[in-house]
């Protein structure tokens, strides 16, 4: 599953460029309800709000560029549902109208399947791809332990690998060609071929995740998201995390301790009580909750 280093690399502020269309300032406020996908295009223009996009004109690699990082921007990557005991459904509609309507973020099988979903009816050509992340000394984790995308443009550039769901990773999306490194703000990644066709994913020469670049569905993750919910042994069920990207640096709350990165400065500050926590949620990740979730004791 997505990798949760709410301590992220020294970051370089986001490209002024790449934020030119207009201000990203944060979790957008309230909008109504939204159609579901395949109904009308209603819902990809509250969607296009929610993260502070405009329509793009053609479905390009500078759209795609742009729609990642505003997604990056506005919708926390989170897990709050697991311990806030809320169902988390892998179905396209569920997963839209958490994001657009609820006002929500999630886990790699929800952010990133909400966001295929954009891109498709954007006019971009996406498939999914399960990926298992590597973790303490090397070791792979389970099978659809993360999910990414394979997007194609109309440009002839690409294929890309976008990716809204990994928590402190690349900004932009990344050229899955090309076998040498390439620069982004977050780091250095490069893509090596792995066995049995797979591709390892690396930043700053560390292995991030394995990549199979077979065609998957929605469903197929169902597995994945189950064990990331309900094992004892997932990261997600021992901990809370709520985290997003900002202009120049990160924003994460973490349990009651809120962790912001600015320009590579670091700061630490924990909240002494529930308002503070839920002046948190509301002020830095758009999450108006009724009470401060607390993590849920697993069984096993």
């Amino acid at each position: 599953m997505a990798r949760t280093n709410e301590e992220p690399r020294q970051q370089a502020p986001a490209p002024a460029t790449a934020l030119a269309t207009a201000p990203v300032t944060g979790p957008a406020t309230a909008s109504a309800p939204v159609t579901a996908p395949g109904s009308g295009a209603a819902w990809v223009d509250a969607y296009l709000e929610r993260v502070g996009a405009v329509r793009p004109s053609r479905a390009d690699t500078g759209a795609l560029r742009e729609l990642q990082l505003r997604h990056l921007m506005t919708v926390p990557f989170e897990n709050l549902s697991i311990h806030l005991g809320q169902d988390i459904v892998l179905e396209t509609e569920r997963l839209v109208a958490k994001v657009v309507e609820d006002r929500r973020g999630g886990f790699c099988y929800e952010l990133n399947g909400a966001f295929a979903a954009l891109l498709r009816e954007l006019g971009f050509r996406v498939t999914l791809l399960q990926a298992r992340v590597f973790g303490d000394g090397g070791r792979l984790g389970i099978p659809y332990d993360h999910m990414a995308l394979r997007v194609e443009t109309d440009d002839g550039t690409g294929p890309w690998l976008a990716d809204v769901g990994f928590g402190d990773h690349a900004l932009h999306p990344l050229d899955l060609e090309v076998r040498t490194e390439q620069d982004d703000p977050c780091g250095r990644f490069r893509f090596r071929e792995a066995p049995g066709g797979d591709l390892d994913l690396l930043c700053d020469g560390s292995r991030e995740f394995r990549l199979d670049p077979r065609p998957r569905v929605l469903a197929d993750f169902r597995a994945g998201s189950w064990y990331h919910r309900t094992s004892p042994e997932s990261r997600f069920t021992r901990s809370l995390i709520c985290s997003r990207r900002t202009e120049d640096g990160r924003v994460t709350l973490r349990g009651r301790t809120l962790i912001t990165t600015a320009r590579g400065e670091r700061q630490e500050t924990e909240l002494n009580d529930d308002a503070e926590v839920l002046a948190a949620y509301r002020d830095h990740f758009g999450l108006t909750l009724a009470h401060p979730p607390a993590v849920r004791r697993q069984c096993g």
